[in-house]
């Protein structure tokens, strides 16, 4: 059948599906969602329809106007790794089929904690990650960003906990018997200490920017469109609000540069540490992981991210992961232009510069397979998450700011407006914007190789490392690191944590342990409270076979879930010759913490570990 997207087995020659209403029943005791989902194609249509699953459970599907069963085939398990299961019903001029299902504890968007590993440790907690293929683990759908859905949610939950979606909220009440749809019988949707929470998504979004979350939260107001959540903990909710104070203003400013902001809402929801990224952006709830919170609102660069993505990723999104840059390289320019008008010029260079130290060592990564290093590249057979890297950030980033100094910086930000009205709510790939920049910037393609930025391997020659003072003295500084010299207390009197992070990652990485245990003995970066900065001198420790910091390593790897940090950290550790007890060290590790990672980030890990044991 031919495809539309080599992630999903959704047939191009089918009609979309428009529309998915869900009902959830939560049973936290099996790990399990006893659910229906009630799929609205864009048209009748007749013989066989295919969706994606991974992992579920699927008891009937049925036509909703009879409730006559609907004939389907669910393939073996073991047929693809990557895609999970094909599910293919044979329709009979419908354009309504009902799924009665559920859940496995193993779902690979689900993250079950038990109040142990949450931060009341008192009720349990359950959160989503969908990005990039694993909404199919929730519910059966056409589980490719190409099929755009508007979708409505009541969520069976126990009544002394609490739901948010990215979705609006329309009540929460107590269940009616006879809703269920076939997913449990009334008795246990309707049964006692139980109520329901209504969601809608009015605006057709990508299936994997579905997402929920369960368990005792609590909320800060921030602003008029703005909330921040996390679980109820007084001082957790205190330090995201601060943190997160000046999200409003960065509204504002988004909405100046990239026109409306068409979600209504912009709240936030602080995860528990085990969530896999930083942030995710789904519309109306984004996603954050607690590292964020750095208590000096340099975390707030992350929202920004986040917040760029409601113009570019969710209002115009990516057709396929092959053209993932797309949703990152415009959304990285766009956090920066943010934060350079919110934060000041200085702080978007700092995070060019790291941005640039990042796309570097991802390409220096893939040598060994350049297609990564692609913005449009080949993924026929690939898990996304085993080739997500900083690539379709940084160096669609590049790409854009190269377009930005040729043409100037007015007549970019009038394109970007032009860009962003011509493809909201759509979903396109990297040929409907080389065709529409060609189109608006006429003689583009002859000052900038398109086709060598868009399918070429590598960094191209024109992309620009930045310049600014601060910036050269940084690396001034980690370039003397080589002969020996620490700077002094002066010179980094007014350095923060992009500062830092900045000088760790340009110094050398073979360096003698003496010199790490020096630079530590005066500036105590192994004891940062920011992530970004502890785990990169955690990284030169490990490189400079520095044991002493082993067991701040082991806290790190305990008490944190997010990829940025697991991927380096444990890659250090087993990465290279002569690393035995390192080895040993990583894969005990990994054991006595994978259950408090995400499935998404297991995954991740047990790739590293797989092809360095």
């Amino acid at each position: 059948m031919p495809r539309v997207d080599p992630h999903s087995y959704t047939d191009s020659t089918h009609p979309v599906t428009t529309h998915i209403s869900l009902s959830f029943y939560f049973d936290f005791p099996s790990s399990t969602i006893l659910a229906t989902a009630l799929l609205s194609l864009s048209a009748p249509h007749s013989g066989a329809f295919t969706v994606d699953s991974r992992s579920l459970s699927i008891s009937a599907v049925v036509d909703p106007v009879t409730f006559v069963a609907l004939p389907f085939t669910l393939e073996p398990v073991s047929s693809d790794a990557v895609l999970g299961q094909a599910v293919t019903v044979t329709l009979s001029n419908q354009s309504q089929l009902l799924f009665i299902f559920k859940t496995s504890p193993s779902s690979s968007a689900l993250q079950w904690l038990s109040p142990p590993q949450t931060f009341n440790k008192s009720v349990p907690f359950v959160y989503t990650q969908c990005q990039a293929i694993h909404a199919r683990s929730i519910f059966p759908c056409q589980d490719t960003p190409a099929a755009r859905i508007k979708y409505s949610a009541k969520l069976n939950i126990p009544q002394y906990l609490s739901a948010v979606m990215a979705a609006r909220h329309v009540n929460r009440r107590d269940p009616v018997s006879g809703e269920s749809n076939g997913a449990c019988d009334d008795s246990l949707w309707c049964g006692e200490g139980r109520t329901v929470e209504e969601f809608v998504m009015e605006q057709p979004v990508p299936p994997y920017l579905f997402a929920f979350a369960v368990g005792e939260l609590g909320f800060r107001e921030l602003g008029p469109r703005t909330k921040v959540y996390s679980e109820a903990v007084p001082e957790m909710l205190d330090a995201a609000a601060r943190e997160f104070a000046g999200a409003e203003e960065m509204i504002k400013v988004g909405e100046g540069l990239f026109g409306p902001y068409d979600w209504e809402r912009f709240d936030l929801l602080v995860l528990p540490p085990s969530f896999p990224y930083g942030g995710m952006e789904n519309p109306r709830m984004v996603f954050l992981t607690p590292t964020v919170i750095k208590g000096d609102a340099s975390g707030a660069q992350v929202v920004a991210h986040e917040l760029a993505h409601s113009w570019t990723g969710n209002l115009i999104t990516n057709k396929t992961n092959e053209h993932f840059w797309l949703n990152e390289g415009f959304t990285t320019y766009a956090e920066r232009r943010i934060v350079e008008i919110v934060q000041g010029k200085e702080r978007a260079v700092l995070n060019i510069g790291i941005g640039w130290r990042g796309l570097v060592e991802d390409v220096e990564r893939f040598k060994d397979n350049m297609e990564f290093t692609k913005l449009k590249n080949n993924q026929q057979g690939i898990d996304p998450d085993d080739v997500y890297s900083s690539v379709p950030y940084e160096k669609g980033y590049q790409f854009l700011w190269r377009i930005e100094r040729q043409i100037g910086r007015p007549a970019f930000d009038e394109f970007l407006k032009k860009y962003i009205a011509a493809f909201k709510f759509q979903s396109i790939d990297t040929e409907t914007f080389l065709d529409f920049l060609k189109a608006n910037v006429p003689g583009i393609e002859d000052h900038i190789d398109l086709k060598l930025w868009t399918e070429g391997t590598g960094i191209p020659p024109d992309a620009m490392e930045p310049a600014s003072d601060i910036y050269a003295k940084i690396l001034s500084l980690a370039n003397e690191f080589k002969s020996g010299r620490i700077p002094n207390e002066d010179e980094v009197s007014n350095w923060g944590g992009q500062e830092w992070e900045l000088y760790i990652e340009n110094l050398p990485k073979s360096i003698e342990a003496s010199q790490v245990l020096a630079l530590d003995a005066r500036y105590r970066l192994s004891e940062s409270k920011d992530y970004e900065v502890k785990v990169a001198f955690l990284q030169l420790a490990i490189s400079s076979r520095c044991s002493n910091y082993y067991n701040e390593v082991e806290k790190t790897l305990k008490e944190v879930g997010r990829m940025k940090y697991l991927r380096p950290l444990y890659t250090a550790l087993v990465q290279g010759p002569g690393k035995e007890e390192e080895k040993i060290f990583a894969k005990r590790l990994f054991l006595e913490a994978c259950s408090c990672y995400h499935p998404i980030a297991q995954g991740v890990v047990e790739a590293i570990l797989a092809k360095h044991m």
